[in-house]
């Protein structure tokens, strides 16, 4: 496999409810599933050529980032996901010369954010300098 020859990549995100994680996914974040089986899974499309597939297993633990999604401006994503309840990790790690400021880090020159999902996921948002991925 080349990587030229692949057309999108979609994580795979483990949720404990998928219920109570798509009331996250499509009332906070707006997400629309386009794809979904009985009880145990569901597909979202997101922009043009990105998905992201929930399924339903016990519980995991993840501590570092499982999904990014980048954004044209972090501000007004962020002062939205507020209005709809959503909060904003707050971090501090001088190893990796991270901190956050009321939610938000500078990463060499793009802005960051991080947030978890009802199961506990952590999600960020990042904008970048040179508005590319």
């Amino acid at each position: 496999m080349l990587a030229q020859d692949i057309k999108i990549i979609t994580p795979d995100l483990p949720v404990v409810d998928l219920a109570r994680a798509r009331e996250f996914y499509e009332g906070k974040l707006g997400f629309k599933p386009t794809m979904m089986h009985d009880s145990y899974d569901v597909m979202y499309q997101i922009g043009e050529m990105s998905g992201l597939y929930l399924y339903q297993r016990e519980a995991t633990k993840a501590d570092h980032t499982e999904v990014t999604f980048v954004v044209d401006d972090i501000e007004q994503e962020m002062t939205e996901m507020r209005e709809k309840g959503i909060m904003f990790e707050e971090y501090d790690i001088p190893d990796m010369g991270l901190q956050t400021i009321n939610g938000m880090a500078d990463v060499g020159g793009d802005k960051s954010a991080w947030f978890k999902d009802t199961e506990g996921n952590i999600l960020s948002l990042v904008q970048m300098k040179n508005g590319s991925v």
